[in-house]
């Protein structure tokens, strides 16, 4: 196997594996699970439940609304997931109160054996069973979703498209956005002109150089434009090369010519 010398093993804790499952059979995911590049085994805590009922959450308590996913059967799926993944690898709690997921922590994913998930559901896991059982905690964003499997989906994708092999072009995930911590810039296809709006100029001619720059500037100014604290030295960002800096003051000279100062 290119790079690897064994596809990453992901385990997935989730009440609804069908749903699960149905999402990693498209796209480069699916390919590149179908390839063997990497492997994705689900894991229900139902499974482990004493009661004919099958429960897996109580009312928490001090009281409050919404429900909390009981101990033994989360515990118990937890350690059972962490036995079908290599030996050491983090398990993960997908958790609004967790570090911000990132390209930075995708590529750490990637360089693993492999990794434990933990989709919870309701208000969360008894708090035990995360002190107990957890490693990590990772958030997609500040706002709620229904469940952490729409954030573990995303997690995995953005992990097993990085490994060697899984993408066609391996060139596509250097050039995409967050790869460099700057925000891609705009892409055009055929036919040239589409309901009179047209491919810019320096792309449809031969010149590498002026495209290579070109793109950068896009890219710069996209990045300065949508999300300024990519431009920034520290945390998730990266200061300007001089490159960039001359290609952004050039942007800003032009605004200002035009009048949108």
């Amino acid at each position: 196997m290119t790079g690897r010398e064994a596809p990453l093993r992901i385990a997935l804790v989730t009440l609804f594996p069908g749903m699960v499952r149905g999402a990693l059979e498209f796209g480069v995911l699916g390919r590149a699970l179908e390839r063997g590049l990497a492997s994705v085994e689900c894991v229900d805590p139902r499974e482990f439940t004493a009661d004919p009922h099958k429960t897996v959450d109580d009312r928490p308590y001090g009281g409050g609304p919404g429900m909390v996913g009981t101990p033994m059967p989360w515990a118990a799926a937890i350690d059972a997931a962490t036995g079908r993944v290599p030996s050491g690898v983090p398990r993960i709690h997908l958790s609004a109160q967790g570090q911000r997921f990132d390209q930075g922590v995708a590529r750490e994913l990637a360089a693993l054996p492999g990794f434990v998930l933990v989709a919870s559901r309701y208000e969360g896991l008894d708090q035990r069973v995360i002190d107990a059982r957890i490693d990590r905690e990772l958030s997609l964003g500040d706002y709620v979703l229904s469940g952490g499997e729409f954030a573990a989906l995303a997690v995995i994708d953005a992990a097993v498209r990085l490994l060697p092999g899984a993408l066609g072009d391996e060139r596509s995930h250097v050039e995409e956005s967050f790869t460099a911590n700057r925000l891609d810039w705009p892409h055009y296809t055929r036919p040239v002109e589409w309901e009179g709006r047209t491919v810019p100029e320096v792309l449809q001619g031969g010149n590498h150089a002026a495209i290579r720059r070109w793109r950068l500037q896009e890219s710069v100014v996209r990045t300065w434009l949508r999300r300024p604290e990519l431009l920034q030295p520290g945390g998730s960002g990266r200061a300007l090369s001089d490159e960039e800096r001359e290609l952004l003051n050039e942007y800003l000279a032009g605004r200002e010519v035009n009048g949108h100062g």
